[in-house]
């Protein structure tokens, strides 16, 4: 290819930052790396799809725990997948925790 690719995904990246150009501007700052880390899980409707099933506190309407749980699937997927990421300045205890409980899990099932 021409780089048409790579152009594209500046073009993405840059747009995105111009006002009125997403259609919620509240959508980029949940965007993946935008806090750091990588994204939480999304679900959707049906409540139980395959076997799985929508975790209880989405279904709440308890926004604040919703927050809360999301932000602890986002640390535990990226210290999973992508440890480099995590800035350890910036956790709380309960969030070094929740991290340093993914990173051995990770490590025992390598182990294994």
């Amino acid at each position: 290819t021409g780089g048409e690719i790579a152009a594209l995904v500046v073009l993405n990246a840059v747009a995105r930052k111009i006002p009125g150009v997403l259609g919620n501007e509240a959508s980029a700052p949940n965007d993946s790396f935008e806090t750091g880390l990588l994204d939480c899980p999304h679900y959707t409707r049906p409540e139980v799809f395959e076997g799985l099933e929508v975790p209880e506190v989405l279904a709440s309407g308890h926004h604040a725990k919703i927050v809360e749980w999301r932000r602890e699937q986002a640390l535990r997927k990226t210290a999973r997948r992508r440890p480099d990421l995590i800035d350890r300045d910036r956790l709380s205890d309960e969030e070094k925790r929740i991290v340093d409980e993914e990173i051995e899990g990770a490590s025992q099932a390598i182990e294994e």
